[in-house]
């Protein structure tokens, strides 16, 4: 009797993906690009279509039923969120349109007390989202950053952080995982170890948050910033955590409508949290499709969600091995796949990332090629550019072989030119 084996996630999960059953330069899909952004489910697209179907309103101002289901809809997607993260409340909950909105709110709110010679702590593998703020911050208040370094394993170099952070220190603001090098970063004591010396740690956690179980109050982290997109949800959404006294304390990002509680010609006074930093007429179907997206993601089951990626990290950088003329960026795996990413960033000696890319466009698989957004990271790691290949639930291990595949034949067909 043959007994049948059990489904792996992606095949139960591909047909929620049309995206993916497609052809692109005549060669079925397999797309590998993942950390720039996700696919969407058929619920999300579905939520989508139903606010703008049968719901089109404004939220919060009207009294007509559009008007209230469009409301209970779009604050009810602010309770999933809140539960996804274990927030201690909904009200800890503020949409903005992406991460890096989340991070400029922070900055230009409760940074504008900083004064000159106040310390910023940041690491040199930062995406510019988690960099650029700060600077401008610190151009404004005369604030000083500083810059954490990679270990020999290319990881946060926690002994570092450990003697920059002083009493002079205001804020930590660090990646939970990297996009390039795919290390996932002690947060947690990176955290505690700031509150020691009272700094506030916000945590960006872009590519935790679509792949593992975050636990906000656990993470003990003052701010915590995610993007829909990249966790199943539509562009033009995204969230920032932050503690309740902590958001209650800061003074409003943008003014205008929804943030308001009563407005005269000379003043006004601002809404309760979370509505004070949401000023004017909000993503609504981005926020309701997000909420869909939550739901998707809790019920596949987070932790089954990142063990499974975790086989195919492992099977990843087994068969990135079989080429060596690849030079891989960032921590290994252990046997298992664990202790890092789902994600390989890598150059192919003389082929350009670019070339390379482009190469496995017409083997139909989609890859990123540049500095991912990273490029004093990429400068510190004397690379001016990688290719990288970023995984998700729906991916399988025959897409990795087929990415093994072409990037053989693409570096046999450069070596023969250079050569």
């Amino acid at each position: 009797m043959v007994i049948a084996q059990p489904k792996t996630l992606a095949a139960e999960v591909r047909s929620d993906f049309p995206i993916l059953n497609q052809q692109i330069n005549g060669k079925p899909l397999v797309y590998l690009d993942n950390a720039a952004t996700s696919q969407k489910p058929l619920v999300v697209l579905e939520a989508l279509r139903h606010y703008y179907e049968w719901d089109n309103a404004n939220v919060h101002r009207g009294v007509h039923t559009l008007s209230s289901r469009a409301t209970d809809a779009y604050e009810g997607a602010r309770d999933k969120i809140a539960a996804f993260v274990n927030a201690a409340s909904r009200q800890e909950i503020v949409y903005t349109r992406n991460a890096s909105e989340a991070i400029n709110l922070v900055a230009y709110s409760w940074g504008s007390q900083l004064q000159a010679g106040d310390e910023i702590i940041l690491s040199v593998m930062e995406h510019h989202s988690n960099l650029i703020p700060w600077q401008m911050l610190a151009q404004r208040t005369g604030a000083v950053l500083k810059f954490v370094g990679l270990t020999a394993t290319q990881e946060f170099d926690l002994d570092q952080f450990r003697s920059l952070v002083s009493n002079k220190t205001k804020l930590v603001s660090v990646v939970h995982v990297s996009n390039t090098l795919g290390c996932i970063n002690p947060v947690q004591e990176i955290t505690a170890i700031a509150h020691q010396y009272g700094a506030k740690v916000l945590i960006d956690a872009c590519q935790s948050v679509p792949h593992m179980p975050i636990d906000v109050q656990a993470l003990d982290c003052d701010w915590l910033v995610a993007s829909g997109h990249k966790m199943c949800g539509p562009t033009g959404i995204g969230f920032l955590y932050g503690q309740l006294d902590l958001l209650r304390a800061m003074p409003p990002f943008l003014g205008g409508g929804e943030m308001i509680a009563d407005v005269f010609l000379d003043h006004a006074t601002y809404a309760d949290l979370p509505h004070k930093f949401e000023a004017g007429t909000p993503a609504i179907a981005e926020a309701i499709a997000l909420g869909a997206a939550v739901d998707y993601l809790t019920n596949l089951g987070m932790e089954r969600i990142h063990s499974y990626e975790a086989e195919l990290t492992a099977y990843l950088f087994k068969r990135l091995a079989d080429i060596p003329e690849l030079t891989l960026f960032g921590p290994r795996p252990n046997e298992h796949g664990e202790g890092r990413a789902a994600l390989a960033a890598f150059t192919a000696g003389m082929v350009h990332p670019h070339d390379l890319s482009t190469i496995l466009d017409q083997a139909g698989i989609a890859i990123r090629a540049g500095h991912h957004c990273t490029q004093p990271l990429h400068r510190y790691l004397e690379a001016q550019s990688t290719a990288r290949a970023s995984l998700y639930f729906y991916n399988t291990e025959a897409e990795i072989d087929r990415l093994i595949e072409a990037l053989k034949e693409a570096v046999d067909f450069f070596g023969s030119i250079f050569n």
